[in-house]
């Protein structure tokens, strides 16, 4: 639960200086651009993969934003947040 508020506390903090709904889009959009899971769209990333991130560092920037908040969602079990978003 720490690092759920970490992560919207980060999020806040970007650029925008508020919530950005862009970043949930991003997930249900935007595919992985390297590595074993290239081209799969980030909120399809297996739990096993997000939690090697975890544990490794995730990347910088906007993808690393992006991937902590899949792995979030995934492990706090709200994976069913996004399914109206994936229908459109």
């Amino acid at each position: 639960m720490l690092q759920l508020q970490f992560l919207i506390h980060s999020i806040m903090e970007l650029p925008t200086q508020g919530p950005d709904p862009q970043i949930i889009l991003q997930l249900v959009s935007m595919k992985m651009p390297f590595g074993r899971f290239k081209d799969r769209l980030l909120c399809h990333l297996p739990v096993s993969y997000l939690e090697w991130f975890s544990r490794k560092g995730f990347p910088p920037g906007k993808l690393g934003v992006l991937l902590q908040t899949m792995y979030e969602i995934k492990l706090n079990g709200l994976e069913y947040l996004l399914e109206p978003l994936k229908k459109k």
